[in-house]
């Protein structure tokens, strides 16, 4: 394997015509669940290398454009055929879980593997403080109207909906403002192509791939969230659960595990863009949009995150930027930051209603 290289999913998407006949044979939910589920991996991995393909060819500010826009679209897709299921609890819990695995799971793994093969690794501070006040702004817009809802009882909807249209709309402001600071004004700051780095597909097949992967993972994500009522009834955990662990894993499984590979490597860089940018990504652009998105579908979803998730976020983003405001990390940090992971989704197992 090259050093570049990422870890390749592609021999499950034998799995994508067994999901499809089993849910037009009216196989069992179940097996449709968790062979579209697992479908999705290999997929959501497609879409991270043929967007990163296409910037290579368009440059950095205009692929760093490119990376930000479908960075995170596998799980794009599988919130918005949640919200069209009504199952809006879940998409939330997805957008927390997200967060929550970027920043302490992936994270934490990278920095632990990577610190047992290097003493101590180092990272520019500068772009991981950007990120990390980007997060800090975003939890400042989740717990304002989840203060707010709690002052008023919920008995005003229609305020409840202002505000959060609002929120959202001032985070994908920032979220753009974000973008103009790492792709224009400070952009030395940030990874960009390395010297003689070049795609090795075509333009148009990096562009065929992209559209291809893309139309499978809404096809995929039709399936699993149909068949996800009766299958949590089989297998016996919440939908909780599964919005805050399972559907974060399926989306970004190939992209954690190169952020890991990226900080054995000694690249801790590339692995904070991934991780921490990630998460910058959910909390000001994905969480705001689906506001929008779920409005113009006709299943409004409010921007009141529950105590339990914000705590857990707000909790997510001190450790992290505690952590990395220095430029330094090593195994030790990794292994805090797993750890809280680990207690967080403990505690999540067990909560069947927020």
């Amino acid at each position: 394997m090259k050093p570049w290289q990422k870890p390749s999913l592609d021999w499950l998407l034998v799995l994508v015509p067994v999901a499809i006949a089993l849910e037009v044979a009216g196989g069992p939910d179940l097996a449709i669940f968790l062979t579209s589920a697992a479908a999705i991996l290999p997929l959501a991995g497609l879409i991270g290398r043929s967007t990163e393909q296409l910037a290579l060819h368009t440059g950095p500010r205009i692929g760093g454009l490119i990376n930000a826009t479908f960075g995170n679209v596998t799980e794009l897709i599988i919130a918005i055929f949640l919200i069209l299921d009504d199952r809006i609890e879940i998409v939330k819990a997805s957008l927390t879980g997200s967060i929550l695995g970027n920043l302490l799971l992936v994270l934490g793994l990278s920095f632990l593997l990577g610190g047992l093969r290097h003493e101590q690794q180092h990272y520019n501070a500068d772009a991981a403080s950007v990120h990390s006040t980007s997060l800090v702004l975003a939890v400042t817009g989740l717990l304002m109207p989840a203060l707010f809802a709690l002052g008023s009882n919920g008995e005003n909807v229609l305020q409840r909906e202002v505000v959060s249209g609002i929120v959202a709309a001032v985070l994908i402001g920032l979220y753009v403002a974000a973008l103009v600071f790492t792709l224009v004004t400070h952009e030395h700051l940030f990874r960009t192509p390395e010297e003689g780095e070049e795609p090795s597909w075509s333009r148009r097949k990096a562009i065929g791939v992209l559209l291809l992967a893309t139309g499978f993972v809404a096809l995929m994500s039709e399936f699993l969230v149909g068949s996800l009522e009766l299958a949590l009834e089989d297998i016996g955990i919440s939908e909780f659960f599964v919005g805050l662990i399972l559907i974060p894993i399926i989306g970004n499984a190939a992209e954690h595990s190169s952020a890991v590979l990226f900080a054995i490597r000694n690249k801790v860089d590339v692995t904070l863009e991934i991780a921490i940018g990630s998460s910058t990504q959910i909390a000001l652009f994905v969480a705001p949009a689906l506001v929008f998105i779920s409005l113009a579908v006709g299943h409004p979803m409010d921007f009141v995150f529950s105590t339990f998730e914000v705590a857990a976020v707000a909790l997510s983003t001190v450790l992290v930027f505690m952590i990395s405001s220095d430029g330094r990390s090593n195994w030790l940090e990794g292994l805090q930051l797993t750890g809280a992971y680990v207690i967080m989704a403990i505690s999540f197992f067990f909560v069947e209603h927020l």
